[in-house]
């Protein structure tokens, strides 16, 4: 088992990464590193805990709306309409809308 040091969100972290899965486990950190950096820079959550959570929740959203690997039908390109996008808008806005409410965030 290969060790791969990564940063997220400007914290490194040393992981196990199995020979051959580099590439997979670095487009994963980019994608939770992205959605962290996202989060804490539109200011409304500080904590790095939430922002973890959150960032969680979102990526599994969009896992949970991904068209499966078995799918016969070919994927949509991207920006044509799909279904995910206004449903991602409407659990991010209820999450804000959550987290407006709470007075702890710091």
């Amino acid at each position: 088992m290969k060790q791969l040091e990564v940063s997220i969100m400007g914290q490194s972290y040393l992981l196990a990464c199995p020979e051959g899965g580099e590439a997979a486990l670095s487009r994963a950190v980019a994608a939770v590193d992205a959605e962290m950096c996202a989060i804490r820079d539109a200011g409304k959550v500080r904590a790095r805990e939430r922002i973890a959570v959150l960032a969680a929740l979102n990526l599994a959203y969009q896992l949970s709306h991904a068209p499966s690997p078995s799918a016969v039908a070919p994927a949509a390109p991207q920006g044509a309409g799909s279904d995910a996008v206004p449903d991602l808008h409407s659990l991010v806005a209820r999450l804000d809308q959550a987290l407006a409410s709470d007075g702890n965030l710091i």
